[in-house]
Protein backbone atom coordinates (compact mmCIF):
# COMPACT_ATOMS: atom_id res chain seq x y z
CA UNK A 1 0.00 0.00 0.00
CA UNK A 2 2.38 2.46 1.30
CA UNK A 3 5.64 1.36 -0.04
CA UNK A 4 7.44 2.26 2.97
CA UNK A 5 5.55 5.48 3.50
CA UNK A 6 3.86 6.64 6.41
CA UNK A 7 0.72 6.19 6.32
CA UNK A 8 -2.17 9.16 7.90
CA UNK A 9 -5.70 9.06 8.00
CA UNK A 10 -7.08 12.60 7.65
CA UNK A 11 -10.30 12.86 8.74
CA UNK A 12 -11.71 16.30 7.73
CA UNK A 13 -15.15 17.13 6.57
CA UNK A 14 -14.06 20.75 5.19
CA UNK A 15 -13.11 20.28 1.39
CA UNK A 16 -10.69 22.80 1.19
CA UNK A 17 -9.23 22.03 3.98
CA UNK A 18 -8.80 18.12 3.47
CA UNK A 19 -7.57 19.16 -0.19
CA UNK A 20 -5.09 21.12 1.63
CA UNK A 21 -3.35 19.21 4.40
CA UNK A 22 -3.45 16.22 1.70
CA UNK A 23 -1.54 17.75 -0.93
CA UNK A 24 0.88 18.87 1.58
CA UNK A 25 1.35 15.90 3.62
CA UNK A 26 1.59 13.78 0.17
CA UNK A 27 4.65 16.40 -1.12
CA UNK A 28 6.10 15.34 2.17
CA UNK A 29 5.94 11.93 1.20
CA UNK A 30 3.37 11.02 3.40
CA UNK A 31 0.85 8.23 1.61
CA UNK A 32 -2.60 9.83 2.52
CA UNK A 33 -6.23 8.47 2.97
CA UNK A 34 -8.82 11.08 3.40
CA UNK A 35 -12.42 10.59 4.98
CA UNK A 36 -15.40 14.01 5.29
CA UNK A 37 -17.20 12.45 8.02
CA UNK A 38 -17.02 10.00 10.95
CA UNK A 39 -18.76 7.36 9.74
CA UNK A 40 -16.40 6.80 6.52
CA UNK A 41 -13.53 7.99 9.16
CA UNK A 42 -14.29 4.29 10.98
CA UNK A 43 -14.84 2.59 8.11
CA UNK A 44 -11.38 3.68 6.46
CA UNK A 45 -9.86 2.66 9.78
CA UNK A 46 -11.35 -0.56 10.37
CA UNK A 47 -10.24 -1.75 7.18
CA UNK A 48 -6.52 0.01 7.44
CA UNK A 49 -5.91 -0.41 11.12
CA UNK A 50 -3.21 -2.78 10.44
CA UNK A 51 -1.12 0.24 8.03
CA UNK A 52 -2.30 3.43 9.74
CA UNK A 53 0.24 5.09 11.41
CA UNK A 54 -1.25 8.42 12.70
CA UNK A 55 -4.95 10.07 12.66
CA UNK A 56 -5.85 13.76 11.93
CA UNK A 57 -8.98 14.05 13.60
CA UNK A 58 -11.50 16.43 12.97
CA UNK A 59 -14.23 16.75 15.74
CA UNK A 60 -17.04 18.81 14.41
CA UNK A 61 -18.29 15.89 11.95
CA UNK A 62 -20.89 14.64 9.79
CA UNK A 63 -22.81 11.21 10.48
CA UNK A 64 -20.53 10.64 13.91
CA UNK A 65 -18.53 13.82 15.90
CA UNK A 66 -14.85 13.38 16.29
CA UNK A 67 -14.85 12.34 19.81
CA UNK A 68 -17.08 9.07 19.12
CA UNK A 69 -14.92 8.53 16.58
CA UNK A 70 -11.46 8.43 18.41
CA UNK A 71 -13.37 6.31 21.63
CA UNK A 72 -14.45 3.71 18.84
CA UNK A 73 -11.06 3.97 17.80
CA UNK A 74 -9.61 3.69 21.35
CA UNK A 75 -11.29 0.22 21.78
CA UNK A 76 -8.98 -1.57 19.07
CA UNK A 77 -5.90 0.52 18.56
CA UNK A 78 -3.69 2.68 20.04
CA UNK A 79 -3.04 4.58 16.69
CA UNK A 80 -0.81 8.42 17.35
CA UNK A 81 -3.91 10.75 16.79
CA UNK A 82 -3.99 14.55 16.46
CA UNK A 83 -7.04 16.43 17.42
CA UNK A 84 -7.26 19.36 14.44
CA UNK A 85 -10.65 21.52 15.34
CA UNK A 86 -11.88 24.82 15.80
CA UNK A 87 -13.04 24.31 19.10
CA UNK A 88 -10.15 26.22 20.89
CA UNK A 89 -11.57 26.43 24.45
CA UNK A 90 -9.45 24.87 27.14
CA UNK A 91 -12.31 22.53 28.26
CA UNK A 92 -12.67 21.55 24.40
CA UNK A 93 -8.86 20.56 24.93
CA UNK A 94 -8.80 19.02 27.63
CA UNK A 95 -12.04 16.90 26.96
CA UNK A 96 -10.07 15.53 23.70
CA UNK A 97 -7.16 14.89 25.30
CA UNK A 98 -9.23 12.73 28.21
CA UNK A 99 -10.77 11.16 25.62
CA UNK A 100 -7.42 9.16 24.08
CA UNK A 101 -6.04 11.71 21.66
CA UNK A 102 -2.51 12.45 21.65
CA UNK A 103 -1.99 15.84 20.15
CA UNK A 104 -4.79 18.57 19.78
CA UNK A 105 -4.09 21.95 17.41
CA UNK A 106 -6.54 24.55 16.65
CA UNK A 107 -7.52 26.20 13.77
CA UNK A 108 -6.54 27.97 11.66
CA UNK A 109 -3.31 26.45 12.30
CA UNK A 110 0.04 26.34 9.94
CA UNK A 111 0.74 23.24 7.87
CA UNK A 112 4.53 23.41 9.00
CA UNK A 113 3.25 23.25 12.56
CA UNK A 114 1.21 20.64 11.75
CA UNK A 115 3.72 18.67 10.44
CA UNK A 116 5.91 18.78 13.54
CA UNK A 117 3.62 17.71 15.01
CA UNK A 118 3.51 14.79 13.10
CA UNK A 119 7.36 14.06 13.26
CA UNK A 120 7.11 14.38 16.73
CA UNK A 121 4.20 12.37 17.70
CA UNK A 122 5.70 9.72 15.02
CA UNK A 123 9.26 9.47 16.92
CA UNK A 124 7.86 9.11 20.25
CA UNK A 125 5.94 6.03 18.78
CA UNK A 126 8.85 4.83 17.02
CA UNK A 127 10.80 5.05 20.71
CA UNK A 128 7.94 2.87 21.77
CA UNK A 129 7.90 0.29 19.20
CA UNK A 130 11.45 -0.06 19.67
CA UNK A 131 11.03 -1.29 23.29
CA UNK A 132 8.82 -4.56 21.74
CA UNK A 133 11.11 -7.49 20.92
CA UNK A 134 9.71 -9.42 18.14
CA UNK A 135 10.58 -13.12 17.08
CA UNK A 136 8.34 -15.57 14.92
CA UNK A 137 4.86 -14.68 15.70
CA UNK A 138 5.73 -14.05 19.88
CA UNK A 139 6.16 -10.32 20.72
CA UNK A 140 6.97 -8.78 24.12
CA UNK A 141 6.67 -5.17 25.09
CA UNK A 142 9.42 -4.64 27.44
CA UNK A 143 7.37 -1.14 28.84
CA UNK A 144 4.61 -2.50 29.35
CA UNK A 145 5.84 -5.80 30.35
CA UNK A 146 3.16 -7.46 27.97
CA UNK A 147 3.14 -10.65 26.13
CA UNK A 148 1.18 -11.74 22.86
CA UNK A 149 1.49 -14.72 20.36
CA UNK A 150 -0.19 -14.42 16.97
CA UNK A 151 -1.77 -11.18 17.57
CA UNK A 152 -3.03 -12.62 21.23
CA UNK A 153 -2.38 -12.60 24.73
CA UNK A 154 0.32 -14.53 26.34
CA UNK A 155 -0.42 -14.71 30.14
CA UNK A 156 3.65 -14.77 31.27
CA UNK A 157 4.16 -15.04 35.31
CA UNK A 158 7.29 -12.25 35.91
CA UNK A 159 9.87 -14.40 36.10
CA UNK A 160 8.45 -16.69 32.94
CA UNK A 161 8.41 -13.05 31.56
CA UNK A 162 12.25 -12.17 31.78
CA UNK A 163 13.49 -15.42 30.60
CA UNK A 164 11.42 -15.89 27.63
CA UNK A 165 12.52 -11.91 27.13
CA UNK A 166 16.57 -13.07 28.02
CA UNK A 167 15.60 -15.96 25.47
CA UNK A 168 14.36 -13.42 22.42
CA UNK A 169 17.24 -11.18 22.47
CA UNK A 170 19.69 -14.00 22.21
CA UNK A 171 18.38 -16.21 19.75
CA UNK A 172 20.46 -18.82 18.15
CA UNK A 173 22.96 -18.92 21.47
CA UNK A 174 23.61 -22.01 23.46
CA UNK A 175 23.20 -21.33 27.88
CA UNK A 176 24.14 -23.54 30.25
CA UNK A 177 21.79 -23.80 32.83
CA UNK A 178 23.93 -22.13 35.11
CA UNK A 179 24.44 -18.94 32.83
CA UNK A 180 20.91 -18.41 32.52
CA UNK A 181 20.60 -18.77 36.11
CA UNK A 182 23.10 -16.09 36.53
CA UNK A 183 21.72 -13.68 33.81
CA UNK A 184 17.83 -14.21 34.88
CA UNK A 185 17.35 -14.84 38.35
CA UNK A 186 21.17 -13.30 39.39
CA UNK A 187 24.78 -14.47 40.85
CA UNK A 188 22.88 -13.90 44.29
CA UNK A 189 20.31 -16.78 43.76
CA UNK A 190 20.68 -19.75 45.87
CA UNK A 191 18.13 -22.35 44.54
CA UNK A 192 18.07 -25.59 42.52
CA UNK A 193 19.38 -25.44 39.09
CA UNK A 194 15.90 -27.33 37.96
CA UNK A 195 14.48 -23.86 38.23
CA UNK A 196 15.49 -23.32 34.83
CA UNK A 197 13.69 -26.44 33.59
CA UNK A 198 10.61 -25.77 35.42
CA UNK A 199 10.57 -23.02 33.32
CA UNK A 200 11.05 -23.78 30.52
CA UNK A 201 8.51 -26.06 30.92
CA UNK A 202 5.74 -23.67 31.72
CA UNK A 203 6.68 -20.95 28.85
CA UNK A 204 6.73 -24.26 26.75
CA UNK A 205 3.31 -25.06 27.81
CA UNK A 206 1.96 -21.56 27.39
CA UNK A 207 3.78 -21.21 23.36
CA UNK A 208 2.36 -24.83 23.03
CA UNK A 209 3.64 -27.30 20.45
CA UNK A 210 2.51 -24.96 17.37
CA UNK A 211 5.34 -22.62 18.29
CA UNK A 212 8.39 -24.81 19.85
CA UNK A 213 10.80 -22.06 19.95
CA UNK A 214 12.86 -22.70 22.89
CA UNK A 215 15.25 -25.93 22.20
CA UNK A 216 17.01 -28.38 24.62
CA UNK A 217 20.58 -28.53 23.54
CA UNK A 218 21.16 -32.18 24.82
CA UNK A 219 24.14 -31.93 27.43
CA UNK A 220 24.46 -28.06 27.79
CA UNK A 221 21.04 -26.58 28.00
CA UNK A 222 18.79 -24.39 25.58
CA UNK A 223 18.68 -22.02 22.96
CA UNK A 224 15.92 -20.13 21.54
CA UNK A 225 15.32 -20.43 17.88
CA UNK A 226 12.99 -19.33 15.52
CA UNK A 227 12.55 -21.70 12.33
CA UNK A 228 10.95 -21.14 8.98
CA UNK A 229 8.15 -23.80 8.50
Amino acid sequence: MKEGKKVILLVEDEYRIRKMIQEFLELNDFFVISAEDGGQALELFFANNRFVDLVILDLMLPVMDGNKVLKEIRQLSEVPTIILSAKNSVNDQVSGLNEGADDYMTKPFSLKLLKAHIDSLLRRTLTEESEVVVRGKLSLNERTREGFLDEKPLMLLPREFDLLLFFMKNEHIVFTRNSILNSVWGYMFNGDIRTVDTHVKQIRAKLTSKYPYIHSVYGVGYKFEVKDA
